[in-house]
């Protein structure tokens, strides 16, 4: 079943991770990508997407003010609210405004796949599990886990990942070889994955590096 799917996100890595992933799915297409809620609305009134999916929290119109104004405009649309907290406040809030699923976003990957495909359905979204506290692991962190990472802690990862050895990372970024080996080590715990292979993986469904590098 043809989808197409807007995305409204003011994080870039974490917006363009999603989309990479939403396309692996048969006949599903991201159509548009937003960086605030205002973006999100004139997207949707241009492309009469299936479903948009809203970062609650945004600058200017947030996800909540843009459900409200797109459920106005693309009344077929589907609203799929992403946030960072699970209080039934911000539930409340977005469903009120007309959103048809409610995400955290440290649920994996194939939870929120399962949301499309219910809401596109026209049925209930019914969570199938509870994103678990605490480090997640390397097969649906890269959504999410990517923007816990600091700038120079992603370009790290970014010359690990392309097969750059300390001391070709340690020239590139002007740092000393222990200085790298600390960013890797940072990385590692904040990603709990220890191992060259699954840094890699994860660099590249973090959009970090091309899978033909």
């Amino acid at each position: 079943m043809a989808i197409t799917i807007v995305i409204a996100d003011d994080h870039v890595l974490f917006r363009q991770g999603l989309a990479a992933l939403l396309r692996e799915q048969a006949a599903w297409a991201v159509v548009g990508q937003a960086g605030n809620g205002e973006e999100a609305i004139e997207l949707v009134a241009a492309t009469r997407p299936d479903v948009a999916i809203l970062d609650v929290e945004m600058a200017g119109i947030g996800g909540i003010g843009a459900a409200a104004r797109i459920r106005e405009i693309s009344p077929t649309t589907k609203i799929v609210a992403l946030s960072m907290y699970s209080s039934a406040h911000h539930q409340q809030r977005m469903q009120s405004a007309g959103a048809d699923a409610y995400l955290r976003k440290s649920q994996p990957i194939d939870e929120l796949v399962a949301a499309i495909a219910a809401v596109v359905a026209g049925t209930d979204y019914e969570p199938r599990q509870t994103a678990p506290e605490g480090p997640v692991t390397e097969v649906r962190s890269a959504l999410i886990d990517a923007d816990a990472l600091s700038e120079r802690e992603r370009e790290v990862l970014r010359l690990l990942a392309e097969g750059r050895r300390t001391a070709m990372i340690a020239d590139a970024l002007g740092i000393s070889h222990k200085t790298v080996e600390t960013y890797r080590a940072r990385i590692q715990h904040k990603l709990g994955i220890h191992e060259l292979p699954g840094l890699v993986r994860f660099a590249i469904r973090a959009g970090l590096v091309s899978p033909d590098t």
